[in-house]
């Protein structure tokens, strides 16, 4: 499902311009929840696996050149866990079969990181910046008289792919006038706002961090669901991603403390898409909440 145009929510991942990102996949959080004395069972991390697997077979057809984890691939704060760089490592060469990079983006739960991905030669950064810059034919109609080039011009106006650069050399004056406008997204993790000087290049900002859900009850069962919200931000177009970890319930937007400074505002006019077995649109969050 769409949730901008050429930004597709797969799952509780987001894809555009041939570029992969979840957040917060807090690998290791079993584990610092059983040494707290909670037991839960190591199973999240297969199920993680599982649905990565799944996440890549619905773009089986769709070229994957980079993967950015938003922030928070591990749990633990100040060590590396056994399992932390065990399970951490398996999931970055999962990933690394299908695509030509991975980027980690820095969260708050990264700040010895380093070590982790220095095993497998993996970018660590503050923020990404994904420069997408879409050819469009402008208003003018063109006459193109040559077969070879009519091709060209369709390969063109279909190209999606980020940092599509043309330059058309023609015989024909006035024949084709080929426009582009770039859009970046800027992938942050989302517990700081950066500097005016990287948000005045971007038209839209991906943050996680947040760990949205909302809560849906239905007689006397209440049920959570993690989901996508998307909003404004300072006249930015504003995506928050839901957590990876399925075991990591999230912040319900409903009712609990909004922990993200790009949030610290009024939702109420942020579109809710809930994932479940598809993918929901909710419409408005001031539409699910109870008078």
């Amino acid at each position: 499902m769409e949730i901008l145009p050429n930004k597709e929510i797969v799952d509780l991942a987001l894809y555009f311009d041939s570029t992969l990102v979840i957040a917060d996949v807090h690998i290791g959080y079993e584990e610092a929840l059983n040494k707290q004395g909670v037991l839960v069972p190591r199973l999240q991390f297969e199920e993680m696996v599982k649905r990565m697997e799944n996440i890549f077979s619905i773009l089986r057809n769709k070229r994957i050149e980079k993967l950015i984890v938003n922030g928070d691939l591990k749990h633990e704060f100040g060590t590396i866990s056994e399992q932390e760089w065990r399970n951490t490592l398996k999931f970055l060469d999962l990933l690394a079969k299908h695509c030509n990079e991975i980027v980690l983006v820095k969260g708050n739960h990264d700040s010895i990181l380093g070590p982790i991905a220095k095993k497998r030669n993996v970018k660590v950064v503050d923020y990404c910046v994904v420069d997408s810059i879409t050819p469009k034919p402008n208003k003018q109609k063109s006459i193109i008289k040559n077969s070879r080039m009519r091709e060209l011009v369709v390969a063109c106006e279909n190209a999606s792919h980020a940092r599509v650069h043309l330059s058309l050399s023609l015989s024909y004056p006035n024949s084709l006038t080929i426009d582009t406008k770039s859009k970046k997204t800027l992938i942050i993790h989302g517990n700081k706002i950066p500097n005016n000087e990287v948000l005045k290049e971007v038209s839209t900002i991906v943050i996680g961090h947040e760990h949205p859900a909302v809560s849906l009850k239905e007689g006397p069962r209440v049920e959570q669901y993690k989901c996508f919200l998307k909003g404004k931000y300072k006249g930015k177009n504003l995506i928050v991603l839901p957590s990876f970890n399925a075991i990591v319930e999230g912040t319900d937007i409903l009712r609990d403390k909004i922990l993200s400074p790009f949030l610290q505002q009024n939702l109420d006019n942020f579109d809710v898409f809930i994932v479940e077995d598809k993918v929901y649109e909710f419409g408005k969050l001031k539409g699910m909440r109870k008078d």
